[in-house]
């Protein structure tokens, strides 16, 4: 029977436009499915949407809709967008499709008849735009520990799920099953939040009535805990009618998603199939947020990016590209307009486009479009062979460990080998002597050959890419395969080329920058306040302190301090010790290996027994009455020690 697999994103809440942040995830998981199915896996790739909830509700009450008509509006645009970015999802479950509602009031009453719901009196913290409920102890500084938002009192008569006796099992999971939970900060990050206690999990409300309904007590509505996680299993066919795939497809391979729900992922949606007696899933991956000027990305914080706007002006594929290539898969990673132009310029326009436009130039001009004459091979094919040869495997071992990014830097070492190859061969030098006729053929076969595998390999990540490069070389169907660029030299040697334009033209970084600036519309330009500015300095006192690039080489969290982490820093000269109160907004594994501005030359001051050398330097962020802190992050290209001015 044929292998099965089964990944899916997290089911997007529809309160607004999606911004390039759900792209992020949902073209991770495309291209994880789109390989799997080259390699000739039986695929299911589920992806949605969790219409359900007070935060809907209210957002359709103010647009003066129902919420039926409000989240109908906004799923056909998320619908849409996903086509625009070429996601292959099989599947698109809404929270609020009638066989899913049918199923989570059968999954509610199973629990409740095994005594894993029972009936109370909720009493504690509400957050509103993140549904979520909190006790007294678990608030950061009075606010909502997820997202900083202020809370509400709440109280009201709600069922409970028994998380809390769930604990040492959940541990004991961690423990027998190390892959679980990746990366693995995060599983360091549940395996403690786990040790402070669980608490059993209110699953229904009163409060407000845009939800599933209790069949069984008409006043309550089923919560998102048992309504949206679910959606995994009801699409399958679980407890309904409507699919019969549950058996082939359970457990899921990879539950896909960002950091900020993993909690959610990792411990209570496998508590809540433990209650059923269901199969665990292999894998939940909790990947980086993409930010924005040091802050995460999101509809409430109002810094989002329109994927359209930039696949329109761009293309998917390169928008594609530089998600899956800029960022460590796993870690937080920046969004910048800069960034994108730049991949596009170098990896695409310059080194890919470049190389598919030199081949078919070449082929054009010296066989009049199609190779012929005898294999003529020397010591200087050997390297792409070899490198061509051993691609396959490596770009299976990344994606199978969700290390993206490096699939692709492996694809783009063959490209990078392949354009020395031609300033190693030099074709037009060879094309200056009939005699070097074979010679030439064989040189321009190789650039063929090697672009065969670098589209094949391409194709997960650029689709649009790999069949434009696979089509002007006129590669036969059976030659465009994953088990087709198991050998090398399998393509006919009588290559035949058909005429191309730039891949991915060069973009004018300065006048791009501009035009971008120029789209940004009045309405989103925010009224600007005064800004209340210290006594001015002369340039002396200035420069009086040090400011210096220091690279973090370690970091971790300081003993009952909520607010403060221990840096170990390299300034260039010396490693030190600095102690900052940035532990609200980044966690350790997002600052290791970075590069931040320092002021070096502050006393040392003894905090929580830890002598702190200096100071990291932050900038504060008002998002809708909200504090954040931003480090002042540095290019990796600038060494450590560098004077800062």
């Amino acid at each position: 029977m044929q292998n099965t697999f089964y990944i899916t994103t997290p089911i997007y809440y529809p309160s607004d436009k999606l911004h390039i942040g759900h792209c992020y995830t949902t073209i991770a998981a495309d291209v994880i499915s789109r390989y799997k199915r080259m390699q000739g896996y039986d695929v299911m790739f589920l992806t949605g949407t969790d219409e359900h909830g007070q935060k809907i509700e209210q957002a359709a009450k103010k647009a003066g809709e129902t919420p039926k008509e409000y989240v109908d509006r906004i799923v056909a645009g998320i619908i849409e967008l996903w086509k625009f970015m070429n996601i292959s999802n099989d599947r698109f479950i809404r929270t609020t499709d009638d066989y899913h509602e049918l199923s989570i009031q059968r999954i509610f009453k199973k629990l409740y008849d095994s005594d894993e719901i029972y009936k109370g009196q909720y009493t504690g913290k509400y957050c509103i735009p993140d549904e979520t409920f909190w006790t007294e102890s678990q608030l950061k500084d009075g606010k909502c520990p997820d997202c900083g938002r202020e809370v509400v009192d709440a109280s009201e008569e709600a069922y409970f799920f028994r998380l809390s006796k769930y604990a040492d099992r959940l541990l004991q999971h961690y423990a027998d099953n190390p892959d679980f939970l990746q990366p693995e900060s995060r599983l360091n990050e549940m395996k403690s939040f786990i040790n402070q206690g669980l608490e059993d999990l209110c699953v229904s409300r009163t409060s407000f009535k845009w939800g599933v309904p209790v069949d069984f007590d008409e006043n309550h509505i089923v919560y998102v805990w048992v309504d949206a996680l679910s959606n995994y299993i009801t699409a399958l066919g679980y407890m309904n009618e409507k699919y019969d795939d549950f058996d082939r497809y359970w457990p899921a391979d990879v539950h896909l998603m960002a950091k900020e729900i993993i909690r959610f992922h990792s411990v209570i949606w496998p508590a809540l199939l433990m209650a059923q007696g269901i199969e665990l899933p292999k894998k939940v991956y909790g990947h980086g947020w993409l930010l924005m000027d040091g802050g995460k990305m999101g509809k409430s914080i109002g810094n989002v990016v329109d994927p359209v706007v930039l696949g329109e002006r761009y293309g998917v594929d390169a928008i594609r590209y530089y998600l899956m290539r800029e960022i460590q898969f796993g870690h937080d990673g920046n969004f910048t307009n800069e960034s994108l132009i730049g991949r596009i310029n170098s990896d695409l326009a310059n080194d890919l486009g470049n190389l598919v436009s030199r081949t078919v130039s070449m082929i054009k001009r010296y066989f009049d479009g199609t190779l012929n004459g005898e294999p003529t091979i020397t010591d200087e094919d050997k390297d792409i062979k070899e490198i061509a040869e051993k691609l396959p495997s490596t770009v299976t071992e990344c994606i199978d460990s969700m290390h993206l990014p490096q699939a692709l830097i492996e694809i783009f070492r063959l490209v990078s080998r392949t354009n020395k190859y031609i300033d190693e061969t030099l074709p037009w030098k060879l094309a200056e002597d009939k005699d070097n006729k074979n010679r030439l053929a064989t040189v321009l076969y190789n650039l063929s050959e090697s672009l065969r595998f670098i589209a094949i390999l391409l194709s997960p990540f650029m689709p649009e890419t790999s069949e434009k490069i696979l089509d002007v070389l006129n590669i036969p169907e059976n030659l465009r395969s994953l088990e087709s660029v198991g050998s090398y030299g399998v393509l006919p040697f009588e290559v035949s080329v058909n005429a191309t334009n730039p891949l991915f033209p060069r973009i004018d970084l300065e006048k791009e920058l501009v035009e971008l600036e120029s789209l940004v519309t009045k309405k989103d330009v925010k009224e600007v306040k005064a800004i209340e500015h210290e006594q001015e300095i002369d340039y002396s006192l200035f420069m009086s302190s040090e400011l210096r690039v220091v690279k973090v080489i370690g970091c971790e969290k300081v003993e009952k301090a909520d607010k403060l982490l221990k840096f170990t820093v390299e300034d260039g000269e010396r490693q030190r010790t600095i102690v900052s109160g940035i532990a609200q907004w980044y966690s350790p594994e997002d600052v290791i290996g970075k590069k931040i501005a320092a002021v070096l030359n502050l006393k040392p001051a003894k905090i929580r027994g830890i002598i702190s050398e200096g100071m990291l330097l932050s900038s504060d962020i008002d998002r809708d009455g909200i504090e954040e802190a931003s480090l002042l992050f540095i290019e990796d290209t600038v060494p450590e020690g560098s004077r800062i001015r």
